[in-house]
């Protein structure tokens, strides 16, 4: 094996932790709508909402502490730690008796994504040769991106191959625990960081990787730039944060907090984690829905990989424009394909939905509760709150939690291939923009002594806006209706327009320090 090809070897199994990143994030899409009913949750309940989001909380708790852990235990070793976490959760939560025990084990993912998302392109980017660093570091994003687009096929197929309901949730998120001793068995055979190496007194070891990468010569060019960066690493004065907060710092830190905020309040992950329940919510079946959230995932890897290529060439803010206009125009068109939606229940719409829920071997009570609905026969909706209110309170909580997607599907009259596109054309905007280029502006913009703290700030800042997005989507469907729900977000795609136009610079083809004696004052 040529040194090329080793490293190279390497790096792709420690980007496999990527993979398990993004597979455990989007897997919770498939399960919502079978936990739910197993563990009695109420329709649009924030707990519905906490189940899903539990997992970035996770995540924030794994932000803090990678770094120190990383520095104390060793890149591999807490590597090694993730693929446990992520098996763990993985068994957990699918033998989970009750929502609590579903809880924990869904925040030890996520505790498992965020020192992944760290430590895997920290040790990758302490191990590449400088001229494939770039590639192989991108190469984790694009595994996270494929994780999630495989999860949302391996839910189409559980949803296609297994009939009972609790299984079916118990599958699709207990499969992950294959990949994830995988990566534990392949990760033995990964060699420690010979920065970490060093850092610890390990010269011999390090040298010995660094042989292993670069060859004899060039490894000990490497060895002397790594020593040298440690002393002076020792004698630099650390960053503080006062000095992130200080008053020269105002405009980037508008820059950061403003981009990482507007990442996520358009809501990408309330679409990645509700992409089935939404598309059933348009009117379709739940083997069409699943089908759907799988085309997202796809759309999501391809874009993500045209954003590699245009972001050095076409530059950051071009690609902004491009994206926070999509993410404005594609939310319009799903939000006002909800607004003209229609609700109302006919003769033959009453039969089709008995004959559902009747092949679902529903009981007496529930058969009886939804035999009510034929009062609403004369009647057509155009509001789908006051709608489903009137549902409720005819077939009562428990049916409604039960049979409300059914419902939906045998109620409603709306143009789904317009929501199927405008989702589409959303994800593909995001995936062009936002989602990549954040991070890239995040490590341009601040300077060399803060950024590792800013960026530590901004990602944790990122990440409660993504919680609290996650967390309130359920209740925000269930009470405000699903029009104004998307129409809020298209807003905010607005808004992001406008904050690109008025506060981000273009930093394409400027250097860190002309880029830090412009921004900060």
């Amino acid at each position: 094996m040529t040194k090329k090809t080793y490293t190279i070897f390497i790096s792709l199994i420690v980007a496999l932790g990527g993979f398990l990143l993004g597979f455990d994030s989007a897997v919770i899409s498939g399960a919502v709508p079978f936990y739910r009913e197993t563990f009695g949750l109420d329709s649009g309940s924030m707990l519905i909402g906490f189940s899903v989001s539990s997992l970035i909380l996770g995540a924030i708790m794994g932000n803090i502490i990678a770094g120190r852990l990383a520095d104390r235990f060793g890149r591999k070793k807490m590597l090694m730690f993730t693929a446990v976490l992520f098996t763990l959760s993985a068994i957990t939560s699918a033998l989970a008796s009750d929502i609590i025990v579903f809880l924990i084990a869904r925040i030890l993912g996520g505790l498992g994504v965020g020192i992944a998302i760290l430590v895997a392109p920290m040790y990758i980017a302490e191990i590449a040769p400088r001229k494939l660093r770039g590639t192989l570091v991108t190469f984790n994003q694009l595994n996270i991106v494929l994780g999630i687009s495989i999860a949302y096929f391996s839910n189409y197929y559980f949803q296609q191959t297994i009939a009972d309901p609790d299984l079916k949730w118990r599958i699709m998120l207990g499969v992950e625990a294959v990949p994830a001793i995988v990566y534990l068995a392949l990760l033995f055979t990964v060699p420690r960081s010979p920065r970490w190496l060093m850092q610890k007194g390990k010269e011999d070891e390090a040298l010995n990787v660094l042989v292993k990468v670069h060859g004899k010569a060039q490894s000990l060019i490497e060895y002397q730039e790594i020593d040298r960066s440690l002393k002076e690493e020792v004698n630099k004065d650390k960053a503080r944060w006062s000095d992130v907060f200080s008053a020269r710092m105002k405009t980037v830190l508008i820059i950061g907090f403003g981009i990482a905020f507007f990442q996520q309040i358009t809501g990408i992950n309330a679409i990645f984690y509700y992409a089935p329940m939404i598309f059933e919510m348009a009117g379709g079946g739940k083997d069409a829905a699943f089908l759907q959230a799988a085309i997202l995932g796809v759309t999501n890897v391809v874009m993500t990989v045209v954003a590699m290529f245009l972001i050095d060439s076409l530059g950051r803010k071009p690609l902004l424009y491009m994206g926070a206009t999509g993410i404005f125009i594609s939310l319009a068109i799903v939000g006002f394909s909800f607004q003209n939606a229609q609700y109302n229940i006919d003769q033959a719409s009453m039969q089709s939905l008995m004959e559902e829920v009747m092949e679902m071997d529903a009981d007496a009570v529930h058969l009886a509760n939804i035999q009510k609905l034929t009062e609403l026969e004369s009647r057509v909706f155009e509001n789908e709150v006051a709608f489903f209110s009137l549902v409720k309170e005819k077939v009562g909580q428990d049916t409604y939690n039960s049979f409300k997607e059914i419902i939906l599907k045998h109620s409603i009259t709306i143009n789904g291939i317009w929501v199927l596109v405008g989702l589409i054309m959303f994800v593909a905007s995001f995936a062009i923009s936002m989602g990549p280029v954040m991070w890239t502006l995040l490590s341009e913009i601040f300077p060399n002594k803060l950024r590792g703290l800013a960026i530590s700030i901004m990602g944790f800042w990122n990440s409660i806006v993504s919680f609290s997005v996650a967390t309130v989507f359920p209740a925000q469907l269930e009470f405000m209706g699903s029009g104004k729900t998307y129409l809020i977000y298209s807003f905010f795609g607005l808004l992001t327009l406008i904050f690109v136009w008025r506060f981000v610079p273009e930093t394409k083809g400027k250097s860190l320090e002309e880029l830090e004696s412009k921004l900060i004052k």
